[in-house]
């Protein structure tokens, strides 16, 4: 099904990729959204944040608290979408445990070297992150048991895509925790036309 989108997406993850490769370079820069460890934890997020590395948890950008929809099982087969410096990531892998395993998915590279570095500093193995697109998944159908994702569905226009692949990529009967802006009202043309306003 073709959506029209309205918004030059090329353009958009240019700007995404650019905005958030700032982030992981540049932690200590005001953004114009709230980012690293104090906003994790004004945010309540679970004991297991404190094992995160600070390299992850300073070029941590999420929108609210998918933890509060509930803790993973031991052994769960986890999907992260939008990874970014893999604060989330590591959060998963630490309750998953060993016989878990959570993968990682970003588009911004920088991002993703400081998701790995980290990591390598915690010596978790039950972890690995994938450079892709959230409207594209490089999985086999029903590869994990949860999805989770903290504010990266509202930066990608085509949302139908995004969870055409998520419902391929969930087994039956596996769940979403998703934080996420949500807006009551169709995004305006000036909403179209400022880049700055999908990329913050």
């Amino acid at each position: 099904m073709a959506v029209e989108l309205g918004v030059d997406v090329a353009l958009l993850k240019r700007e995404i990729k650019k905005t958030y490769a700032a982030v992981s370079q540049e932690p200590e820069t005001d953004f114009i959204f709230p980012t690293g460890r104090a906003w994790a934890q004004d945010l309540r997020y679970p004991p297991e944040l404190a094992a995160v590395p600070e390299g992850a948890v300073e070029s941590f950008a999420g929108v609210a608290n998918p933890w509060e929809l509930g803790r993973l099982a031991a052994g769960e087969r986890v999907l992260d979408l939008g990874c970014g410096a893999g604060t989330d990531s590591l959060v998963a892998a630490q309750m998953v445990g060993a016989a878990g395993r959570v993968t990682g998915i970003d588009m911004t590279v920088e991002m993703l070297a400081k998701a790995r570095a980290a990591a390598a500093e915690m010596a978790v193995t039950n972890v690995e992150f994938v450079e892709a697109e959230a409207e594209h998944l490089p999985f086999p159908d029903e590869s994990f048991d949860v999805l989770i994702s903290n504010g990266v569905i509202d930066l990608i226009p085509d949302k139908d895509a995004v969870f055409v692949e998520i419902y391929r990529v969930l087994r039956p009967g596996g769940r979403m925790q998703v934080a996420d802006v949500t807006i009551q009202n169709p995004v305006s043309e000036e909403g179209r036309r400022n880049i700055d306003l999908w990329t913050g």
